[in-house]
C-alpha cells in the first residue's frame, strides 16, 4: 500500500474512532505527536481535551473557544487576570461575532486554579462561582488582595469541595465564615498565611464543614482553643500546624481524644510543643501514618519514643534538629517496619552505628534525610545501601566524610536512585561520580561546592543519567567541556546552576543554548562571559522563565537587546551589578510581559531617567522590584505612587512582625554580606540558606536588631539603620 493510499485511510476515519483512540494515548508525549499529524487530529484532541494550563492569556479566549469539555482549568501562569478579563471569556469566548455563548467551556469545569492572580477581585470571582454549576476545586493561593468580599463570592460554589487560600493576607473570620456557612461540602481547606484568622473562624468552620478531612492552618495566630474545635472534626485525616507559635501541649491533648481518623499531622517548627505534647497525639492514634515533628523537640525523649513504637502502620517521621541516641534508632528499627521516609536533618548524635541499626529494619525505606549529619562516613551509606535497595531519595548535605568508596557501594545496590543531594561533601571527586552514573534513574544531583569534581565527572554523569532534570554545580571547577557533555547527555534538564563556575565561557554557554527544555538558569559571577554567550543561550532555551546573571560584569546590551527579544517567557530575573544600560533595561522591562519579579540593585550604567522609564514600561503588571532604597529620593511622584498602588496588596504583611523580619532581611543582606564574604571565602551553604532559615524563625530577630523601618517601596519597608542580627 503506498503512503498515499494509508494517508487516506487514516483520514478516512469517523470521529468517534479518532475519539477511542486518543483516548487509549495515556503520555503527555504521545497526545502531542498525535495532535500534530493533522488538523482534523488537532481538533479532536481539543473537543476532547479535559485538562489545560494555559501559558500566555493571549491566547486564553482562543483556547476555551476550541475546548468545551474542559474539567480543570490553570491559570496560575496568568497573572494579569482580572475582573474585566473574566466578565469578556463569559460573555464572549472567541474571535468574531459568531463566537461561543456563555457557559459551555464552564458548564463541565470541575477545577479552576487562579493562583497569583492578584487582579481578581469580588465581581470576577463571583461570575467564575455562579457561571461553573459543578465546581468542585479552587485554588486562590497567593492572591494577596483576596479578602472578605471575595471569600463572599467564592462560598457561591456550594459544591465546593476544595479551596486553597494560602496567603490570601485580607481574609479575615468574617470571610471565613461566608465559606464555612456557603460551602458545607468542603472536604480539603488550606489557609496557610491567612494571618487574620483567629480561633473564632475555625471555630465556626468546624462547626458547619463537618466532613473536613484536611485542614492547614500552618503560620496562622491561632491558640489552643482552636484545637479544641479542631478535635471535634471525626473525618479530619490530615492538619497542618507548621509554625503555630501559640500553640502548645495542653492544644495538642485536645487531639488526643478527638479527630479520630487522623493519619497525618504537621507540627514542626512550633517552638511551644515539647515531647509530652507528642505523646498525647501518638497515643491516641495508633494508626498514623505520617508524624512531622521537625524542629520542635531539643530531644527524641525516651517516654516519646515508648509510644512511637507502637505506630505500627507509621511511614513516615521527620524529628530534624533533635538530639537522638543510638539506641532510638534500634527501638525504631525494631518496632516501625513501615516507614519508608525518615527526616534527621540536622540532629544531634546520628553515628555510623545509628545509621546501621536504624537501616537493618527499615528495609523498605525509600527516602532518607542526613543533611548536616557531619559524623557520618562511607560505612554507614554502605549500610543503607545493603539493606535499602528501593531507596529514590538520599540527602548528604555536608556530610564532607563522604567519598567515592560510598558512592559505589550506592551505584552498586540503590539502581531506583532519583534524586541525591551531596552538597559540600568535600570527598566527593569524579571517580565518584562515574560510580554514581550507574544509577541511570537520576533525575536530581545537587553538587554545589564540591570541589574536587570536573568536566570529566560531569561527562560521566552526562554519558548514562539521561532523565536529569535538576542539576546544581555551584562553585564547582566546572568548563566548557563539560557543559558540551552535558548539553549532549541531558537533554531533558530543566534547572541548573552554575553560579560562580569561574572557567565557563561563552562558549560553554552556547552548549546550554541546546537545552531546549531548560527553564530556570542561576549563572551568577560567571566573569568570562559577554553578550554572545548570554544571546546563546536564550535564543535556544526558549522555555527558560527564571534567570539569575548578578554580578555578570562583561555582559553588553548586545546580550540584553536578545534578552529582550527571545525570552518571552520569563518571569523573573536578577540583573543585579550588571552593565546594562538605560536603553537595554527598557527593553528587557518593556518587552518581556510575562515578567512578575525584577531584581535591580547596583546598575551602575542606568541612570534615573533610565529607571523611570523602564519602571513605567513594566509597573502595571510587575509584581516585585528590588531596587536600592536611595531611588526613592530621586525617581518621579508618579513612579512611586504607581509603586505604592502595585505593593497595596503587599502592605498588610507588614503589619505582621514576622512577615516584616522576612522582608527586612532581603534588604539588610543586599547591604550588608554575610561575613565570610567580606574575608574573600566562599559562602558555605548554611550561610547560602540562612536569609531563608531566619525568615522561618522570625523569633531569631528582636527590636534590637532593627530598630528604625522608614516608608515603603513596592510594598516594602525601607531599612534606615539596623544592628548585626544575632542569631540564637
Amino acid at each position: 500500500m503506498s503512503p498515499f493510499q494509508s494517508n487516506k485511510n487514516i483520514l478516512s476515519l469517523t470521529e468517534d474512532i479518532l475519539v477511542r483512540i486518543y483516548e487509549i494515548l495515556v503520555s503527555e508525549s504521545d497526545r502531542k505527536s498525535f495532535r500534530l499529524v493533522c488538523r482534523d487530529f488537532h481538533r479532536i484532541d481539543s473537543l476532547t481535551r479535559k485538562h489545560l494550563r494555559v501559558l500566555r492569556i493571549e491566547f486564553l479566549p482562543t483556547l476555551l473557544h476550541k475546548c468545551p469539555r474542559l474539567q480543570s482549568l490553570d491559570l496560575s501562569a496568568c497573572p494579569r487576570i482580572e475582573d474585566g478579563v473574566v466578565s469578556l471569556l463569559l460573555s464572549r469566548v472567541g474571535p468574531g461575532s459568531n463566537s461561543l455563548s456563555l457557559g459551555n467551556w464552564t458548564r463541565g469545569l470541575k477545577r479552576l486554579v487562579l493562583s497569583r492572580a492578584t487582579g481578581l477581585r469580588f465581581s470576577g470571582l463571583e461570575m467564575l462561582a455562579r457561571s461553573c454549576p459543578f465546581l468542585e476545586s479552587v485554588d486562590v493561593s497567593y492572591c494577596c488582595g483576596i479578602g472578605d468580599r471575595e471569600a463572599a463570592a467564592l462560598s457561591s460554589a456550594v459544591g465546593l469541595r476544595e479551596l486553597k487560600m494560602d496567603k490570601c493576607l485580607r481574609l479575615t473570620d468574617v470571610g471565613l465564615a461566608k465559606i464555612a456557612v456557603g460551602c458545607l461540602k468542603l472536604e480539603k481547606l488550606s489557609l496557610k498565611w491567612c494571618m487574620e484568622i483567629t480561633d473564632l473562624g475555625v471555630d465556626l468552620l468546624c462547626k458547619k464543614c463537618v466532613d473536613l478531612k484536611y485542614l492547614d492552618v500552618s503560620y496562622l495566630k491561632v491558640t489552643n482553643e482552636s484545637l479544641r474545635s479542631i478535635a471535634s472534626l471525626l473525618k479530619l485525616e490530615v492538619l497542618g500546624l507548621m509554625v503555630c507559635p501559640l500553640i502548645d501541649d495542653v492544644g495538642l491533648q485536645f487531639i488526643e481524644h478527638g479527630c479520630p481518623s487522623l493519619k497525618v499531622i504537621d507540627v514542626s517548627r512550633c517552638e511551644g510543643l515539647s515531647s509530652s505534647g507528642l505523646i498525647f497525639v501518638v497515643r491516641g492514634h495508633g494508626d498514623l501514618l505520617e508524624l512531622n515533628a521537625g524542629y520542635c523537640l531539643p530531644e527524641l525523649s525516651t517516654a516519646l519514643l515508648h509510644q512511637i513504637k507502637n505506630l505500627k502502620h507509621l511511614e513516615v517521621i521527620r524529628i530534624d534538629g533533635a538530639r537522638i541516641s543510638e539506641s532510638s534508632f534500634q527501638v525504631i528499627s525494631a518496632n516501625c517496619k513501615s516507614l519508608v521516609e525518615i527526616g534527621l536533618s540536622k540532629c544531634v548524635g546520628v553515628t555510623n552505628m545509628g545509621v546501621m541499626r536504624l537501616v537493618s529494619g527499615c528495609i523498605n525505606l525509600r527516602v532518607l534525610n542526613l543533611t548536616c549529619c557531619r559524623s557520618i562516613t562511607d560505612a554507614a551509606i554502605s549500610a543503607i545501601a545493603d539493606s535499602c535497595r528501593n531507596l529514590v531519595c538520599l540527602k548528604l548535605e555536608s556530610c564532607s566524610m563522604i567519598t567515592e568508596k560510598g558512592l559505589f557501594q550506592l551505584a552498586s545496590f540503590c539502581l531506583l536512585l532519583e534524586e541525591i543531594d551531596l552538597t559540600d561533601c568535600c570527598g566527593v571527586n569524579d571517580r565518584g561520580l562515574e560510580y554514581l552514573s550507574k544509577c541511570s534513574e537520576l533525575s536530581c544531583l545537587k553538587l554545589g561546592l564540591c570541589a574536587n569534581i570536573s568536566d570529566k565527572g560531569l561527562s560521566y554523569i552526562s554519558s548514562n543519567c539521561k532523565k536529569i532534570h535538576e542539576l546544581d554545580l555551584y562553585r564547582c571547577r566546572i568548563g566548557d567541556d563539560g557543559l558540551d557533555a552535558l548539553s549532549t547527555g541531558c537533554k531533558k534538564l530543566r534547572k541548573l546552576n552554575l553560579s560562580y563556575c569561574n572557567e565557563v565561557s561563552d562558549r560553554g554557554l552556547g552548549y546550554i543554548g541546546r537545552l531546549e527544555e531548560l527553564s530556570d538558569l542561576e549563572m551568577r559571577a560567571l566573569h568570562k562571559i559577554t553578550g554572545v554567550g548570554l544571546e546563546a543561550v536564550v535564543a535556544g532555551c526558549k522555555r527558560l522563565a527564571d534567570l539569575d546573571m548578578k554580578h555578570c560584569e562583561k555582559v553588553d546590551d548586545s546580550g540584553f537587546l536578545s534578552l529582550s527579544y527571545y525570552s518571552r517567557n520569563l518571569r523573573q530575573i536578577n540583573l543585579s551589578y550588571c552593565a546594562i544600560s538605560d536603553t537595554a533595561l527598557c527593553m528587557v522591562m518593556g518587552n518581556l510581559t510575562r515578567l512578575q519579579e525584577a531584581k535591580l540593585v547596583h546598575l551602575r550604567n542606568v541612570t534615573v531617567e533610565g529607571f523611570e522609564l523602564a519602571l513605567g514600561a513594566c509597573c502595571e503588571r510587575v509584581k516585585k522590584v528590588k531596587l536600592l532604597a536611595t531611588l526613592r529620593f530621586v525617581l518621579s511622584s508618579e513612579i512611586l505612587e504607581t509603586l505604592h498602588a502595585r505593593g497595596d496588596n503587599h502592605r498588610s504583611w507588614c503589619t505582621a512582625a514576622q512577615l516584616t523580619c522576612c522582608l527586612i532581611l532581603r534588604l539588610y543582606y543586599e547591604r550588608q554580606p554575610l561575613s565570610c564574604h567580606a574575608h574573600g571565602n566562599p559562602p558555605s551553604t548554611e550561610h547560602r540558606q540562612r536569609t531563608v532559615e531566619m525568615a522561618k524563625f522570625p523569633h531569631y530577630l528582636s527590636s534590637a536588631n532593627f530598630f528604625t523601618i522608614g516608608r515603603f517601596i513596592d510594598g516594602r519597608p525601607i531599612l534606615v539603620a539596623c544592628n548585626q542580627p544575632q542569631v540564637h
